[in-house]
């Protein structure tokens, strides 16, 4: 199995995301080997929540029309385990604390270890409060990635310091979702993370979309996140979608790779 931090000594990477059970766990399964064929470097699976507040109305969908097929945070470890007999890309779960906790913490990041889940995302668990997961992660070996967002100037420090894995830049303030302009500064982000740990990659997610925007964005980072637009044509081709994604995901890669190009 590859480690987070071996994908990301290979250069500038692309990570996309899809929630595990749309439209149903086998088309997922599909969806994750036609992405790493494509060129993905890292694969965030979304394990299904009924209050993911962090996303906006098209992962929020995803996440009902999983939850509708009965997908559970089981099935998912399942869909892991069978993954793991084809692909050793590193997959990170994101999902939200209630999740863990009806799981049970250390049952569940035991069963990432045991799966070969390599990092887990909370998007609702603050900083002041991550020593309750990261310190049961750690003792399985799982990163427990930290977000930090573009009000957190001051905190960045004190987040990038104890950062694992990678450090998740939000470049938009608000929920996920496709954006038409990113203004952050993200190089300023990006720099004051080096700064402290100049070890710790760091990816951007949050917003892009584009070939160009991908581009513009792997320019000032280690690695671009998308979801919205994957999860977006789930949702308008369903079963069938798994070549349209691997066309979207192969078109991302390449601006990632034009960008690792003009360093």
């Amino acid at each position: 199995m590859i480690s987070i931090q071996n994908a990301f000594k290979k250069g500038k990477l692309f990570i996309p995301f899809v929630t595990a059970g749309d439209p149903d766990l086998a088309v997922t399964e599909e969806i994750v080997c036609a992405m790493e064929k494509a060129g993905a470097d890292i694969i965030e699976l979304g394990i299904p929540f009924s209050d993911p507040t962090a996303e906006g109305v098209v992962i929020q969908n995803a996440n009902i029309r999983a939850l509708a097929n009965h997908v559970t945070t089981d099935d998912i470890f399942l869909l892991v385990e069978r993954l793991r007999k084809k692909t050793q890309i590193p997959l990170i779960f994101m999902t939200y604390a209630n999740v863990l906790f009806s799981y049970g913490l250390e049952r569940f990041a035991q069963k990432c270890a045991e799966t070969g889940v390599n990092g887990i995302i909370l998007p609702d668990v603050p900083f002041e409060e991550k020593e309750e997961f990261a310190s049961v992660c750690r003792r399985h070996g799982i990163a427990f990635i930290s977000l930090i967002a573009p009000t957190s100037n001051e905190r960045i420090q004190m987040i990038a310091k104890e950062a694992e894995g990678f450090v998740y830049c939000v470049s938009s303030l608000g929920v996920t979702g496709v954006r038409s302009q990113i203004t952050t500064d993200i190089k300023a982000m990006v720099d004051m993370v080096k700064s402290v740990n100049p070890d710790i990659p760091c990816a951007v997610g949050f917003g892009i979309s584009t070939p160009e925007q991908a581009l513009n964005m792997a320019q000032k980072a280690d690695g671009v996140i998308v979801g919205s637009r994957i999860v977006k044509i789930c949702a308008e081709y369903g079963k069938d979608a798994v070549p349209h994604i691997a066309q979207y995901v192969q078109s991302m890669k390449e601006a990632v790779l034009r960008a690792e190009q003009k360093k």
